[in-house]
């Protein structure tokens, strides 16, 4: 079964750094954002942390995140900014989905095991 995938990838980065920051992390986007299987991105600050970042990418399968990051303009736009990030493991496989609805009542929520 192929399931889909998201990536949280952290970044350490300083308050006076983050404006400076934010621009290379989008320029790294808008070229994973042309790959085949590339579903959605999304950055955010840490609510506790303020120089704890993360960007948080989602493709369709494991397959096209790591086709996604093999392209030339890849690898000059957003792999140097991918090696600054925190040395952790970044890929999971999407085993527990629920979405809300707009009356604020939860969605059914989606398991799924090996």
């Amino acid at each position: 079964m192929v399931r889909p995938v998201f990536v949280v990838i952290r970044f350490r980065v300083g308050v006076a750094e983050q404006a400076e920051f934010a621009e290379r992390v989008q320029a790294a986007v808008e070229v994973l954002a042309q790959q085949k299987g590339f579903v959605s991105a999304r950055v955010g600050r840490n609510v506790d942390d303020p120089e704890l970042l993360a960007l948080d990418l989602e493709f369709v399968n494991v397959g096209s995140y790591r086709r996604a990051l093999s392209p030339y303009e890849v690898k000059m736009a957003a792999v140097p900014l991918l090696s600054e990030a925190i040395d952790e493991p970044t890929a999971y496989e999407d085993l527990l989905t629920q979405h809300g609805f707009d009356d604020g009542t939860p969605g059914p929520i989606a398991w799924s095991l090996p």
